[in-house]
C-alpha cells in the first residue's frame, strides 16, 4: 500500500470516514474538497513526499487562492484544510504508510468570531413581521420559531421530515454533527406556529418545510425541500421587514436559543447538551454574555464600586 500515490490513499480514507467512523455524507464531501486541494497543488505525488515544505507551500497556496467569486480563503477556510490533512496523515500513520507525522501540522491562529444574537423583543419583532395570511407566510413563521425554539442548525433545520417532529409530545430527537444524536424540545409557541403551517398543508410529500414559488410550482410538478440558502433569504428578508439592523442568520437564532437559556439561569451542561456541543468549551462563549450573577458579583465585590 505504501506504494499508492496520494490520490489512491484519499480515497481509501474517504472509503474509511464513511465505514468505519460513520462520518456523514456531508462530512466525507467536505474532507474530499480539502484534500483535492492538495492534490490540485501537488499533484499525485507519493505519501512519503509529503513533507514539512510542502505543507508550508500548500498554505502559502490557499492564502492566495482566489474563488470565482475573486475572494481569496479566510484562516478558519484554510484551518478546515489543515485539519483534513492532519486527520488523513493519521489515517496513514496507523495503517504504517511512511508519511508527514500528523503533529507537525499547525493550524494558524484565528480569532474567535464575536457571537452575534438578538433580545427576546427582537426575536418576537422578527416572527411578528411574518403574517399568517398565506400558507409561505406561516411556513417561514414556524421556521423561526422552531429555530428559536430548538436551536437547531439550519442544516438541521432543512433535513426533517414531517414524521420527525412529534407536536403532541412536543419533542423529537435530531442526528446532528458527528452523528450524534440529541433531543430537540418544542416550545407552546413552536407547537402552535407548526400546527397552523402543517394543518393547512394540502399535499404529502415528507420534508417538512418545502418551496411555495418557483419553476417546479409553476409547472405543477410536487414541491421540493427548502435549501439552507433559501432559509436564509427567508430570515434576511423579515430581518428588513422587522426594522432590525443587526447582521441576522438562521445561526443568530441558534445563538440567540442559548444566550435566552442561559440568561435566564440554564446550567452550561444542559445547554451544551441541547446545542450537540461535543465540548463543553464550545459552549462556554456565551457564558460571559449571559451569566446573570456576574454583574452582581462585580457590583458587591469590586473595589470601585464601594
Amino acid at each position: 500500500m505504501s506504494s499508492l500515490y496520494i490520490q489512491d490513499h484519499i480515497q481509501d480514507y474517504l472509503d474509511y470516514l464513511e465505514v468505519e467512523r460513520g462520518r456523514s455524507l456531508k462530512t466525507i464531501e467536505n474532507y474530499s474538497h480539502y484534500l483535492n486541494r492538495l492534490y490540485e497543488f501537488a499533484g499525485d505525488i507519493k505519501a512519503k513526499q509529503i513533507t514539512d515544505k510542502t505543507v508550508s507551500d500548500w498554505r502559502k497556496w490557499l492564502n492566495r487562492h482566489t474563488g470565482d467569486d475573486g475572494r481569496t480563503m479566510s484562516l478558519t477556510t484554510i484551518n478546515y484544510h489543515l485539519i483534513a490533512l492532519r486527520s488523513f496523515l493519521k489515517f496513514l500513520a496507523k495503517r504504517d504508510v511512511p508519511t508527514l507525522a500528523p503533529e507537525r501540522i499547525e493550524l494558524a491562529a484565528t480569532k474567535r468570531p464575536q457571537v452575534a444574537f438578538l433580545e427576546a423583543e427582537e426575536v418576537a419583532r422578527l416572527v411578528a413581521a411574518a403574517g399568517t395570511d398565506t400558507q409561505s407566510e406561516r411556513r417561514d413563521r414556524a421556521i423561526m420559531v422552531l429555530l428559536f425554539s430548538g436551536g437547531l442548525r439550519v442544516s438541521e433545520l432543512v433535513r426533517l421530515d414531517r414524521e420527525h417532529v412529534n407536536l403532541d409530545s412536543g419533542e423529537f430527537s435530531i442526528r446532528g454533527k458527528g452523528q450524534k444524536d440529541r433531543p430537540v424540545f418544542l416550545s407552546d409557541a413552536a407547537k402552535d406556529s407548526l400546527h397552523a403551517y402543517l394543518s393547512a398543508r394540502r399535499d404529502d410529500e415528507e420534508p417538512l418545510f418545502i418551496h411555495y414559488s418557483g419553476a417546479a410550482s409553476s409547472l405543477g410538478k410536487s414541491p421540493t425541500r427548502l435549501t439552507t440558502r433559501s432559509v436564509q433569504r427567508i430570515i434576511e428578508k423579515y430581518r428588513i421587514k422587522a426594522g432590525i439592523t443587526k447582521k441576522v442568520t438562521p445561526h443568530t437564532l441558534r445563538h440567540s436559543f442559548a444566550t435566552d437559556l442561559l440568561t435566564h439561569g440554564a446550567d452550561l451542561r444542559s445547554v451544551q447538551e441541547m446545542l450537540g456541543h461535543a465540548n463543553v468549551a464550545t459552549t462556554q462563549v456565551y457564558t460571559h454574555l449571559t451569566n446573570p450573577q456576574l454583574k452582581e458579583v462585580h457590583k458587591q465585590f469590586h473595589s470601585d464600586n464601594k
